[in-house]
Formats: C-alpha cells, sequence, structure tokens
C-alpha cells in the first residue's frame, strides 16, 4: 500500500481535499483507502502547484474521514 496524502478538508457530503507526497502522485481514478483498509473513494482530480499537489476524491457515501488522517491506495 502507498501512502496518498493527508485528509484536509471535505466539501459538502462527499467530496474530499488531500494533501499529496508530490513524490509519489496516485495515478487518477484510483481507489482510496482509510488505515482500517476500508474503502473511502475515487481521486476524480489533481491540482495545485507541483511541488505540493492536492488531490480530490469522490467519497462512496457520507466522508467520514477526520482531518490530518492517512489514505492510502494500491
Amino acid at each position: 500500500m502507498k501512502v496518498v496524502g493527508r485528509a484536509m478538508s471535505t466539501i459538502g457530503s462527499r467530496m474530499l481535499i488531500i494533501q499529496c507526497d508530490a513524490a509519489q502522485l496516485p495515478p487518477l481514478y484510483s481507489e482510496v483507502s482509510d488505515r482500517r483498509m476500508k474503502p473511502v473513494g475515487k481521486i476524480l482530480d489533481l491540482f495545485g502547484n507541483i511541488k505540493a499537489p492536492y488531490a480530490a476524491v469522490l467519497c462512496r457515501e457520507k466522508c467520514t474521514v477526520q482531518p490530518n488522517e492517512k489514505l492510502f491506495t494500491k
């Protein structure tokens, strides 16, 4: 499992913003899981500065991820 990044904030009830590690950018539409390996959603967009990118994740259900929680992908 690779670390995608840390959860920053939620937008609405189903959109999650993650601060990614620039050295390990995940591919678009990859599945994102929490530390318990429970699926959270899919990455829809990568945006921001090249040195400090962000990812937008569309959650499967209402987002219950806490701020600063690490998220993972395969």
